[in-house]
């Protein structure tokens, strides 16, 4: 029944596909703050809000547009854990995407691979800090990097095919240095929404869902009225402010031009036309 109930919602998360993001893509799992009743509501202590609704996000590296959401919904009804479920997840964020290079942590990397890897990559012994030692096959190449003593760090590309490492001090691979720059998409997708979150008190998840949406949505219309506006507003500070402030206003005027012909007390007429004008008049941030 569960899955029922998600219906009008995912009906919403359809709209997200009108952008083609960069080349870069991220995959990561999201958590929205949510501490009411819910049969799939997760615990996740690592996360700042803890308990909350999670989703599973493909968002443009570059400038976090939440390209493909997914809510989670528990264990399937069948009670059994689902097998190979991160491979499972980032193949379905990222169904019709073509041409883009996907980033994701250890979480969406099958378990099938730790028996195939090299036991060079999981020695610690006698290595310097800083050293990197490569492992390729036809279509893969993993790095093992050693960024402090006894921590090994392990990355797996299909995109790299070379041992390339810069000329820093800590002589991080092109692999490290290609993942920081790009594992950051959900991460910010956050930091964005939470900034200007239209959220409200609730104890019903199924309006925390739809507050997460319009979050999501306000953002993603800002990053496609930015790369379609690229000079608006250039050099003005709040300038996601701004853009909220006008949608907002945009999304009402409608209503108000209805609510105006209404047969009304002369307070309430007044009022009406008051917002109205304001609603015409361009927002200073």
């Amino acid at each position: 029944m569960k899955f029922l109930r998600l219906c009008h919602s995912q009906q919403l998360l359809y709209a997200l596909y009108v952008y083609n993001p960069s080349e870069n893509v991220t995959v990561d799992e999201r958590l929205y703050a949510f501490k009411g009743r819910c049969q799939f509501r997760q615990y996740m202590p690592k996360k700042p809000a803890k308990y909350g609704i999670k989703f599973w996000v493909a968002c443009c590296s570059k400038s976090s547009y939440a390209w493909n959401m997914q809510i989670y919904t528990g264990k399937p009804s069948s009670g059994t854990r689902e097998k190979n479920q991160g491979m499972r997840v980032v193949l379905d964020m990222v169904k019709g995407l073509k041409g883009h290079n996907i980033t994701c942590d250890n979480f969406f990397t099958a378990y099938s691979l730790g028996p195939e890897l090299p036991r060079e990559l999981l020695q610690l012994k006698g290595r310097k800090l800083n050293s990197s030692t490569f492992a390729f096959s036809e279509n893969c190449t993993i790095i093992s990097y050693l960024p402090k003593k006894n921590k090994n760090v392990l990355v797996l590309s299909t995109m790299h095919n070379d041992n390339q490492v810069c000329d820093g001090k800590e002589s991080k691979p092109e692999i490290i240095l290609h993942y920081n720059n790009t594992k950051g998409g959900v991460d910010n997708l956050d930091k964005m929404t939470s900034t200007y979150s239209c959220q409200r008190m609730t104890a019903r998840w199924p309006l925390v869902i739809f507050y997460n949406i319009i979050d999501v949505c306000a953002y993603n219309a800002y990053v496609l009225w930015t790369e379609k506006h690229p000079a608006w507003n250039v050099g003005r500070l709040h300038k996601r402010g701004l853009f909220v402030e006008e949608l907002g206003k945009a999304l009402v005027q409608p209503e108000l031009m209805m609510r105006k012909s209404l047969h009304r007390t002369a307070a309430a007429k007044s009022a009406v036309e008051r917002l109205r004008k304001d609603g015409e008049q361009p927002s200073a941030i």
